[in-house]
């Protein structure tokens, strides 16, 4: 049997997407800057497929600019934004458990280009401290990054409370929010919510890899980091990527028919799961369990064995996790999310990441709980101590 538990690094894309990519790569293939039918019909997926996000986020077309994923909308909203406002200050705001796609450029910031960061400072189950934002706006702040969903242990962070007092304190800073493990979860609106910039990927949500997109609000000062053509009104330059931009559209429409439902299952199956590992020895559930967390993700740490060790035991069995977050690399090394909340140096290298998806099955789940109660044991037993 194979059961793969590995969606929060990446998904299975749904037929539809599969067909349309497909349409858009061997017959509706014109560049959608030529000016003759081919590239007119090639421009009307992107122009389609801008109207479609716009409309599941409540939003103007004219504010979704297409990239090649959520490391580049990232990029685009924390590069673009700082340099766009650093006459206001150079101060910046983050958390310490940010996707890497985050620390990183904040990093490149703070050591390149001279701004200051603060990194802020989570609870016990990974959600940003509130009064430590309080705390750390400043008259110099230009810009805040807060993910919506944790990538590693699925905390959900209080994003709107964290608007409420960004915009309390200074409207004009800029609020980016990280959603790529949010977004296909959650019904989200970013500017009900206060958000300037929302960054979404593709492969995340049963769309093509190598595609994402940033949402920036019109009033929201930004510049771009990539040149070139002129392309998506200058700010992000470039041929557009036709068959990945009509694939995350049609991603995107499919994840949202009947959410409701599919979030529902994918919960009921992740309280199935925990009761299930919790009955093994020495375990612990990182972050929160109820509905306050994500619906797809669970942290579990099993003491006693390392988490590469697990891996590729169930890997052996035919079933895919991860240690931590694939996607920042392959290359194991401790969390710093395990450690930004507290985590028992008893697991910090012993912790592994099961995600699901709507096409995660009751059958699965079991095959995957009697797997950990058959190899746990026997792992443990030849664990040097």
């Amino acid at each position: 049997m194979e059961v793969y538990l590995d969606n929060s690094a990446t998904t299975r894309a749904y037929d539809s997407v599969r067909d349309i990519v497909a349409k858009t790569m061997c017959e509706d293939y014109g560049n959608p800057s030529s000016m003759h039918k081919k590239g007119v019909e090639a421009e009307k997926y992107v122009r389609g497929a801008r109207e479609t996000l716009a409309r599941l986020m409540k939003v103007q077309e004219k504010e979704i600019f297409f990239t090649s994923g959520g490391t580049e909308s990232d990029n685009l909203a924390l590069i673009g934004g700082a340099r766009a406002n650093h006459r206001a200050g150079k101060h910046l705001i983050t958390t310490a458990i940010e996707h890497p796609a985050i620390l990183n450029t904040m990093k490149y910031l703070e050591e390149e280009e001279g701004y200051r960061v603060t990194y802020l400072p989570v609870d016990m189950y990974g959600r940003v401290r509130l009064d430590a934002l309080k705390e750390a706006l400043c008259p110099e702040t230009i810009l805040v990054s807060i993910m919506y969903v944790n990538n590693e242990i699925g905390s959900v962070q209080p994003i709107a409370e964290a608007a409420g007092i960004v915009k309390s304190y200074n409207r004009n800073i800029l609020l980016h929010v990280d959603a790529v493990q949010g977004f296909g979860k959650y019904r989200i609106y970013p500017k009900k919510m206060g958000i300037d910039m929302f960054s979404v990927s593709g492969h995340k949500i049963h769309g093509p890899k190598g595609i994402g997109f940033l949402y920036i609000n019109e009033r929201a000062k930004v510049r771009p980091i990539i040149f070139g053509g002129e392309q998506q009104k200058n700010m992000r330059s470039g041929t557009e990527n036709v068959p990945g931009i009509a694939g995350i559209a049609q991603a995107a429409k499919e994840i949202y028919t009947g959410l409701d439902e599919k979030v529902a299952h994918m919960r009921w199956l992740k309280q199935k799961f925990i009761e299930g590992v919790s009955q093994i020895e020495h375990t612990k559930v990182h972050g929160l369990t109820d509905e306050t967390s994500a619906p797809h993700i669970i942290s579990v740490g099993i003491a006693g064995i390392r988490s590469e060790v697990l891996l590729h035991t169930l890997e052996s069995k035919g079933i895919y996790v991860s240690s931590g977050s694939a996607c920042s690399s392959n290359h194991p090394s401790v969390s710093g999310v395990l450690r930004g909340i507290g985590t028992g140096k008893e697991y910090l290298d012993s912790t592994v990441r099961f995600s699901m998806s709507e096409f995660t099955t009751e059958e699965e789940i079991d095959y995957t709980l009697q797997t950990l109660y058959n190899c746990v044991p026997m792992l443990r037993k030849y664990t040097r101590h």
